[in-house]
């Protein structure tokens, strides 16, 4: 079982996301954030509507000496003590009174090139560094959300 460390949110869109004390999961995606996937494709994509990142995978990347700061590589929940390398495609994850299924890893891009060293933004990319990325979920079952609240993988 893990924790939410922070929770984040970028009202004009874009990186860094900011961390707010609680926010609502809709199944449009966090209230107070811009989601160009949500607003901006006809009818948006369910599948992308909360972004999820490790602060044990931040803290590994700060490590190796990278820029990367919570909320700046564009999640909106930087979640604490769950096993970054056993998430894959279909899980559900229990996050304060809302529920997630996970949907595809995030891939990254050039805007958050700031966050790593020589701008090297596929240090985060699934297809070369299996475990690292940040997961996309689509939204199962709309709540609150808060930092401290419970994270738990569903059976």
């Amino acid at each position: 079982m893990g924790v939410i460390h922070s929770v984040n949110v970028s009202e004009n869109g874009g990186v860094p996301k900011l961390p707010i004390r609680a926010a609502t999961i809709r199944f449009e995606g966090v209230e107070g954030d811009h989601n160009k996937f949500r607003t901006e494709k006809k009818g948006g994509d369910p599948g992308r509507a909360v972004n999820l990142f490790s602060l044990e995978r931040i803290e590994q990347l700060q490590a190796e000496g990278h820029a990367i700061e919570v909320g700046s590589t564009g999640e909106n929940l930087t979640i604490e003590g769950v096993e970054w390398d056993e998430l894959e495609v279909g899980v559900v994850l229990k996050i304060g009174s809302a529920m997630v299924e996970l949907s595809e890893p995030c891939a990254p891009c050039w805007k958050i090139g700031d966050s790593f060293n020589s701008g090297n933004f596929s240090r985060i990319d699934h297809d070369k560094e299996v475990g690292w990325s940040r997961w996309s979920a689509r939204v199962v079952e709309e709540g609150l959300v808060s930092v401290g609240d419970s994270v738990q993988i569903l059976p």
